[in-house]
């Protein structure tokens, strides 16, 4: 949702789970083709554009140290790269406000850019038919065209190839980082298994029964390599198993996030409130379904 308050344009950046992840194969270019699910959640990174005479970036929140304000940034790629195709002389003041880790497989950084692209386009009153931001996002990052539509949907390809996931159920999730970023590159680099074929997911689940019933089909291939390389992750997956009303657990994308999927929002709370005991960085939230993207929830 972009919401425009006086001369306020604001976007939140959700953070984005693979529910699934299967690695299919590596093109000549070095990219991985993927087999994906993507859910959206309400836990977000904030976005505001306000005015100013240059484009320039301020970011805050518990996360904003790791996080550089320069030309460098994928908020400011993005901005720059929105007014080359506009013609136009950039022209905002955009406040990130970080409250998502770093490198954690939640696509933050794509998020952010994704959140900005919509933000400055309203900011800018950019018409629907000139510009076409998926294009434009898949430019600076294979989950940014994803991270615009921001709603369940299957992820193929490099990224590019997205299609809606209808009648998807609003879901309780966990997700808990242990504090360790990871490199995606490195997190690839470090695979050794062979490439697997695209996931059997069933038909659209309706409720977490089915949801969990087809996720158990599928797996992270990433999840290992993850582990090789930072076993904390063990951890935090057996961790969650742990706790009371947890249907199932897994990594999210290159990791170090994981997740936990839950009937009740209580359970999913209770969990939070205990891993976060362990130092960890634990938060309950809910997806966001497909008919309701940007609903409070």
């Amino acid at each position: 949702m972009t919401i425009q308050t006086g001369d306020v344009v604001t976007v939140k950046a959700r953070a984005k789970v693979n529910l699934y992840l299967h690695v299919l194969g590596r093109r000549k270019d070095g990219y991985h083709e993927l087999d994906s699910l993507f859910v959206f959640c309400e836990i977000a990174d904030l976005i505001e554009v306000r005015p100013a005479q240059s484009l320039r970036l301020k970011v805050k929140g518990p996360f904003a140290r790791a996080l550089p304000e320069s030309k460098d940034n994928l908020i400011i790629r993005a901005g720059n790269l929105l007014s080359d195709a506009l013609q136009i002389k950039p022209k905002a003041e955009i406040t990130l406000t970080k409250k998502l880790p770093i490198a954690a497989g939640l696509g933050g950084g794509s998020a952010d850019a994704a959140a900005a692209l919509r933000a400055l386009a309203a900011f800018w009153e950019v018409p629907s038919d000139s510009v076409d931001l998926t294009l434009l996002g898949l430019g600076l990052g294979a989950d940014i065209p994803a991270c615009l539509l921001s709603e369940p949907c299957f992820v193929g390809g490099v990224g590019e190839l997205i299609d809606r996931a209808p009648d998807f159920p609003s879901v309780p999730i966990l997700l808990v980082n242990p504090g360790d970023a990871l490199a995606t590159a490195s997190v690839f680099a470090a695979r050794k298994q062979k490439f697997s074929n695209k996931s059997s997911f069933g038909t659209m689940p309706g409720s977490i029964d089915s949801l969990v019933s087809n996720l158990e089909t599928c797996r992270n291939d990433l999840e290992g390599p993850a582990i090789d390389l930072c076993p904390a992750v063990a951890e935090v997956l057996q961790a969650i198993r742990a706790t009371n009303g947890c249907r199932l657990a897994r990594m999210s994308g290159s990791g170090a996030t994981c997740f936990g999927l839950y009937s009740d929002i209580v359970d999913a709370e209770e969990a939070a409130k205990y891993l976060r005991c362990r130092g960890w960085w634990s938060e309950a939230t809910v997806m966001a379904s497909a008919e309701r993207p940007w609903a409070d929830v």
